[in-house]
């Protein structure tokens, strides 16, 4: 920075001087004032346009291995969306029934009659706040299109259950959307996001068998281990859209408790007949009865019978 220095002498002698000039001389005219001129805001550089991975050879023949099989599938009048009709009646008694098998048995080591190791009842008690990660491989289009639709089946739950469920918040549920190129690293990611979760817990759900179109694991991390505090679902990007809204509703439903599959539910996506792709009315009902209050974490099937058949005959009209 320049630095100017006035002697004391010099400044008197040019106050002097303007002091004359002031008395002989008019004033200057006096110059316009310019106002500054407005210059345009820089226009905002819009954000990179979200362009997909290019996918391995793998994860390319998956996706046409499942396309097949959704072709097939729908040729045979499999994968229906209308939720069950006139053609599958249920009463009290079948959806009790297929509640105890649904919600009081492990769906790993089944047997042949549906019924893996028995359970207690388990369920969330916190609010359910999901959060929903997808591949670089994943197209633009159907992030968007995920997006919208688990955002708008979390809020179908949470109607039904009566208990919060969202897409929102601190995770405790985790959906990822991948494909068989980026489910490693997402569910790395995973295991640092929920508390209580491990890359080596999360094992199962990375080495997934070619059959295997999606798949979910809940844990019950707190005091009680009947109460689950965190899930994570994996669900294959390569699916075709109704295979993969499929795995969607199965899965999220199946990590808010009902665990098990069973061979005599109908109309249900908890069958692995694949006759329903999406949540039907009947499961409504079973999802109903697991947040219903009168029902606690912990119960044994033999505890909850007496109530579920309550339940059930309120549910159905039928006689209490």
């Amino acid at each position: 920075m320049k630095r100017y220095r006035f002697s004391i002498r010099s400044m008197a002698v040019t106050a002097v001087a303007i002091a004359i000039l002031s008395a002989c001389s008019p004033p200057p005219p006096a110059e316009p004032v310019q106002k500054p001129v407005a210059r345009p805001a820089p226009p905002v550089k819009p954000p990179a346009p979200v362009v997909a991975k290019p996918t391995s050879e793998k994860s390319a023949m998956l996706r046409s291995y499942f396309n097949d099989i959704q072709k097939n599938q729908l040729s045979q009048g499999l994968m229906r969306s209308d939720g069950g009709g006139g053609d599958t009646p249920f009463t009290a008694d079948m959806l009790a029934r297929n509640f105890e098998q649904i919600a009081f048995y492990n769906e790993y080591n089944a047997t042949l009659t549906g019924k893996g190791d028995k359970t207690s009842m388990r369920r969330w008690e916190k609010p359910v706040r999901m959060e929903i990660m997808f591949g670089e491989s994943v197209p633009p289009s159907e992030r968007i299109s995920d997006t919208s639709a688990i955002k708008a089946y979390a809020r179908r739950l949470a109607k039904v259950t009566q208990h919060p469920i969202s897409v929102s918040g601190s995770p405790n549920f985790i959906v990822i959307v991948a494909n068989e190129d980026d489910r490693s690293a997402l569910l790395d990611k995973a295991a640092r996001r929920l508390p209580g979760v491990t890359t080596e817990s999360l094992k199962t759900l990375n080495d997934l068998r070619r059959d295997t179109y999606c798949i979910v694991a809940a844990y019950a991390g707190g005091v009680d281990p009947n109460t689950y505090t965190a899930a994570v679902a994996v669900i294959r990007a390569e699916n075709p859209d109704l295979m993969r809204m499929s795995c969607i509703h199965e899965e999220i439903a199946q990590g808010l408790g009902l665990a098990n599959d069973s061979p005599t539910a109908r109309p249900s996506i908890f069958n692995d007949d694949d006759e329903f792709a999406l949540l039907t009315k009947h499961d409504e009902l079973l999802l109903k009865m697991l947040y219903d209050p009168r029902l606690q974490a912990g119960m044994s099937a033999e505890e909850a019978a007496p109530v579920t058949r309550v339940i059930t005959r309120e549910l159905t009209g039928g006689p209490v």
